[in-house]
């Protein structure tokens, strides 16, 4: 085998770029919603003075609208993930 032919065997497909692009970019936009959610919004939680179902709704934001959001996050990753993988032809058969 040449070096050339070792070069052109290395190199990634189109398809495989637009792949690996779109899933850095959705990657990059959940961890920052991630980091909005945990650190954003818990500190500035305290300023939200007023209850909700009897306990201030700080705690509710930082106690349970995260967990919320952490979810929400892991389940349009793996939709999202799934879609893509069929749109580009890698994805796993059932």
């Amino acid at each position: 085998m040449t070096f050339h032919n070792e070069v052109t065997a290395m190199q990634v497909s189109e398809n495989h770029q637009r792949y690996w692009q779109k899933n850095l970019r959705i990657t990059a936009i959940l961890l920052f919603i991630w980091f909005v959610v945990t650190f954003v919004v818990g500190f500035f939680a305290r300023d939200l003075s007023f209850n909700f179902f009897g306990w201030p709704f700080s705690f509710w934001v930082g106690a349970q609208g995260s967990l919320v959001v952490y979810v929400a996050i892991i389940a349009y990753y793996a939709w999202y993930m799934n879609k893509l993988d069929q749109e580009h032809g890698v994805a796993e058969e059932e």
